[in-house]
């Protein structure tokens, strides 16, 4: 005995990839989920902390930092910022990347800490930025849907 399934529209069967790109909502105009915010004001923060940073450590070089290297990092944070406010698919991309870098460096980094309060921060570094890396996921599935709309 076969069960009939009403959603399923007639005519050929859709297969799973299928029917989950057709269940994706694309942005509506100028949206922007607030996963992506958190994301577009983690990156500008970070930008304005290294610039911060960069131009208040005296002997910057001794630290293993240069002004020129600074510069270039807050200037990556900051076109990430921009990119993504734009709702730019390859943006999201590349924040998700640092992010994922960041996330595996803590996660190394919980290993080795030496006390209760290193391996509590580490953790939670390791949660916060495995959430927003999940969130982004879907907003990038969600611009991508816009995309191709």
């Amino acid at each position: 005995m076969t069960r009939e399934h009403p959603e399923q529209p007639p005519g050929p069967a859709l297969g799973r990839e299928e029917r989950a790109r057709a269940a994706l909502e694309p942005l509506a105009p100028g949206e922007r989920p607030p996963a992506l915010l958190i994301a577009v004001v983690l990156s500008a923060a970070l930008a304005l902390s290294i610039i911060v940073g960069a131009l208040t450590i005296h002997n910057l070089a001794s630290r293993g930092g240069s002004l020129p290297g600074a510069v270039f990092l807050a200037t990556i944070f900051l076109l990430l910022a921009v990119g993504m406010y734009r709702r730019r698919y390859g943006a999201v991309l590349g924040f998700e990347a640092l992010l994922a870098f960041q996330i595996i460096v803590t996660s190394l980094a919980l290993v080795v800490a030496s006390t209760l309060k290193a391996a509590a921060l580490c953790a939670l570094a390791i949660g916060l930025g495995g959430w927003l890396f999940w969130k982004l996921v879907g907003v990038m599935s969600r611009i991508q849907a816009t995309e191709h709309a």
